[in-house]
């Protein structure tokens, strides 16, 4: 059983055309596997959310098989723990995509929605795909903070979000506000490839929603205090805010 996206007018078709060489990956692996999703891996979450995780493309033992994202090979188990961490996420991770696991406030998303080759999209097809990015993020109007999960997914968000790249420029922890105020955080992909060699840990991305929930607050905390310049009525509101924007290498 295969998972409905929750914001179903903003996807491709299943039998995307546009790049015609990840259509041809595609049309291979249906003649290997036709039991698994093999097509443009649809948005998954919460279509209420305030966060939104960007990751690169479905992997083919993963959403790719399963039709859920970071589902069903190694880069899911590290992701859905950090997010259980941060009690954006509830239920159990199966690796499948009829298992128990929810998301909260959180929706997850793909810079390029087809298996590439290798991991590897090219220039065009993240372009092409991007209008799909954008749609999904404009479905879901209460989203102002993102995560970007490694540099192609930042350099596409960037763009998705209005920024620039030559100031927007990827770190681990790194966070960018855009013009609209939008605030993008970057993190190190959860493939395997990095946990295997420490690049990233369970800690570090951690830190990443961790970071998303304070800024959150603050957000919440800055709105607030608007609201009460405009209503003479209410008290002063009292007590810091999490710090603005710090960091952007």
């Amino acid at each position: 059983m295969f998972p409905p996206s929750p914001i179903p007018d903003s996807e491709p078709s299943h039998d995307c055309p546009l790049c015609p060489r990840l259509a041809a990956v595609r049309d291979s692996v249906r003649a290997e596997h036709p039991d698994w999703w093999n097509a443009p891996v649809p948005a998954w979450g919460d279509p209420g959310a305030w966060l939104v995780v960007v990751g690169l493309a479905p992997g083919k033992h993963g959403a790719n098989r399963t039709g859920r994202p970071f589902t069903g090979d190694g880069s899911g188990s590290l992701l859905f723990r950090a997010l259980a961490a941060q009690g954006l996420a509830t239920g159990a991770y199966e690796g499948r995509s009829d298992d128990s696991l929810q998301l909260h406030g959180t929706m997850i998303l793909n810079a390029v929605k087809c298996l590439p080759p290798l991991n590897k999209p090219l220039p065009e097809e993240i372009r092409t795909c991007r209008t799909f990015l954008e749609q999904q993020v404009a479905a879901l109007p209460q989203a102002r903070i993102f995560v970007a999960l490694g540099q192609v997914a930042h350099q596409s968000a960037v763009k998705m979000l209005g920024g620039r790249l030559p100031k927007c420029r990827f770190g681990h922890l790194a966070e960018h506000r855009m013009p609209d105020g939008r605030i993008l955080i970057d993190s190190y992909h959860c493939s395997r490839y990095n946990q295997n060699t420490g690049r990233l840990s369970d800690d570090m991305i951690e830190a990443v929603f961790a970071r998303a929930i304070e800024l959150k607050a603050s957000e919440g905390q800055d709105q607030h205090r608007d609201d009460q310049r405009h209503d003479p009525g209410e008290e002063a509101a009292v007590g810091p805010s999490v710090p603005a924007i710090h960091r952007s290498r």
